[in-house]
């Protein structure tokens, strides 16, 4: 019997391409077909525990889960009111709020708009903290009027898109009908000196925000989540997530975050199990959880990085740090004395290696979060023509 050669690679990432997905698609079918068709034509086998990942925007197309900024609207005056309304806190981004903002601007008569500073939730810079360290400005207590704003920073755009957000929602605030006033605070109680009925527009701060504002005596306080969490007019909406996770479709109407995604994970790994035999693992995937280095902009305006998923998916890594047992335990061994030592404590780990310096270094976050930001890196956010990646090997390890 001829010895078993020694596999060289470890975890790979593969786009995998797919028709342009529409509303009503068979989307289950789609993904298992597309990953065996790529498959067969780039000579690769599935494999047990492979992962399967779908990106969550062809899943809410596949849906039809869409709603307009009127059904936003009216959702908006019906929960807050429809007079003054605090909007508060909401991320910097023409794709991800502005056309949330849209329909909010016209579920009100006014709009008190406070953002905050020196950057939204997510990283997305009004100023910089040399601009705050030299104005003098305390972020956590000072509260700033537009004109101060200005006067102290004047036209900061965005390093990325160029726009200057400030002006940007305003205008769209007015175009919309609604009065505006603008004002730069972070703390959530700052909005109850100008109105009682609040939209809390930060994501994943939002909970302690709500409670912040409902302590202190708030009439009304609404989470995006609270938004579009049922029909309106007929509409899309998320029981779940609302208008978190929503991001701009046409100039008038948005996608909304998919919903009841368990039904087609296990419906993809079902269909994967019958074609070749193996048990894969199979998420729905958003935004990736990382920071950007140059812009600070940190990756997640997603509510979750992955909707839904499969029971494999449940839990963390529980890795070993190879160059820790290199240096420390195995510092005088070398070559495949140092190989077989490393293979057998791998072997041989526990469970849970939570506490043991062996694991020090490793990567203590949820797999679907880890799986999800290097499907979101593979796939990208424009033309690849990828919304599957295939990931293949992530649970191996120096012993397989």
């Amino acid at each position: 019997m001829s010895e078993q050669k020694e596999r060289k690679t470890g975890t790979v990432s593969r786009g995998i391409r797919c028709p342009i997905i529409r509303e009503g698609d068979d989307l289950a079918s789609i993904v298992a077909d597309s990953v065996l068709e790529a498959a067969e034509a780039e000579g690769f086998s599935i494999r047990d525990r492979d992962v399967v990942a779908v990106t969550e925007s062809v899943v809410a197309r596949s849906q039809g889960n869409y709603a307009t900024v009127d059904d936003i609207a009216e959702d908006v005056r019906n929960k807050l009111g429809g007079e003054t309304i605090g909007v508060i806190f909401p991320i910097l981004s023409r794709n991800r709020f502005a056309i949330c903002l849209r329909g909010i601007a016209k579920g009100a008569k006014k709009i008190v708009l406070m953002l905050s500073y020196p950057s939204d939730e997510v990283g997305n810079e009004l100023v910089s903290l040399d601009q705050i360290d030299e104005a003098g400005v305390n972020p956590y207590s000072d509260v700033l009027s537009l004109e101060k704003y200005r006067s102290l920073f004047g036209v900061n755009k965005h390093p990325f898109t160029g726009v200057d957000y400030v002006e940007y929602y305003g205008d769209l605030i007015r175009e919309c009908g609604a009065e505006v006033k603008i004002i730069f605070a972070n703390q959530p109680k700052t909005i109850l000196d100008y109105t009682d009925s609040i939209l809390t527009c930060d994501i994943h701060t939002r909970k302690r925000t709500k409670r912040i504002l409902t302590e202190a005596g708030a009439k009304v306080v609404c989470t995006m989540d609270d938004i579009l969490k049922e029909p309106v007019n007929g509409s899309g909406y998320n029981e779940s997530y609302g208008l978190l996770g929503s991001n701009k479709s046409t100039e008038d109407k948005i996608k909304l975050f998919p919903r009841d995604c368990k039904g087609l994970v296990l419906d993809i790994q079902e269909k994967l199990l019958k074609a070749t035999g193996k048990h894969v693992e199979v998420m729905v995937y958003g935004d990736g959880a990382f920071k950007d280095p140059q812009g600070k902009i940190w990756e997640l305006a997603d509510p979750v990085v992955s909707p839904a998923f499969t029971d494999g998916l449940i839990g963390t890594p529980n890795e070993l740090k190879l160059k820790y047992l290199a240096d420390n335990d195995f510092k005088d061994l070398s070559g495949e004395e140092l190989k077989k030592a490393i293979s057998d404590s791998i072997r041989a780990k526990d469970g849970d290696l939570k506490g043991n310096m062996a694991s020090q270094g490793t990567t203590p976050r949820q797999l679907t979060d880890l799986i999800g930001s290097l499907c979101d890196l593979t796939s990208g956010s424009g033309d690849k023509g990828t919304p599957v990646v295939l990931v293949q090997g992530y649970f191996d390890n120096y012993t397989s």
